[in-house]
Parts: C-alpha cells; sequence; structure tokens
C-alpha cells in the first residue's frame, strides 16, 4: 500500500472528509489529494502530523510496517528522550554504535560530535 493510499484508508477509516482532514492538519484540501493521490510526498513534518492524528506509527504510514502502533516500552521511551551524545566513551560502553554496519571506534564517535557541534556554530 502507497503512502497516499495509506492516508486515504486511514482518513475513510476515520470517517473524514478530505475538507475535514486537511483543515485539521492547517493544508489545503487539493494538498491532501495530491498527497493521497501520490502525485506529491508528504514531509517529515506532516508525517508527524498524520500520525499523531491517526494515532498511528509513521512507519505504519509510510508502509514499513503493517502494525499501525508501534509503542516504546515507557523505560526505553524515557532513555531514548534523554539520550546525551556528549560522553562518547560511555555511549561507546553501552552501545554498539554502527555506520555501514561496521562498529565506531571511539575517535570516530568524538569525530561525529565535534562535526554536529561545528555544522550547529555556523547556522
Amino acid at each position: 500500500m502507497s503512502i497516499g493510499s495509506r492516508i486515504a484508508f486511514l482518513r475513510d477509516q476515520s470517517g473524514w472528509t478530505q475538507e475535514e482532514l486537511s483543515s485539521s492538519l492547517g493544508i489545503t484540501r487539493a494538498a491532501l489529494s495530491h498527497y493521497e493521490k501520490n502525485r506529491r510526498e508528504p514531509d517529515t513534518e506532516m508525517l508527524t502530523k498524520l500520525a499523531d492524528l491517526f494515532h498511528v506509527s509513521i512507519d505504519y504510514i509510510v508502509g514499513r510496517t503493517q502494525h499501525p502502533q508501534m509503542t516504546l516500552d515507557d523505560n526505553v521511551r524515557r532513555f531514548s528522550e534523554q539520550l546525551e551524545l556528549t560522553d562518547a566513551e560511555k555511549l561507546l560502553e553501552s552501545f554498539a554504535l554502527t555506520v555501514d554496519g561496521r562498529k565506531l571506534s571511539k575517535e570516530e564517535a568524538l569525530t561525529f560530535i565535534h562535526f554536529i557541534r561545528a555544522q550547529r556554530a555556523s547556522q
């Protein structure tokens, strides 16, 4: 099922018209129609709004899973919301961070953190 088909399906299941859903999302009915007909793909912000509105995961909307709700355990959710990447050594002791299937070294993790800081400083 395509993203547009999934959006239309969720809208129909909720008993909403295109006008009602587009109004709730803060977009035009025409924009919603473009999403539903796969003429345009919603951006990340719009996918988040749709997922929140329909109480489903973004993965469900984009077709990565057939399960509408994917919930995190409360402990996992709290942990992920407070995850701090500053202490690379502690992070690497707890997790095997990988890029392209290869584990990051401490130096690579620090380079990543420094890169992000430099990007933020230049904005």
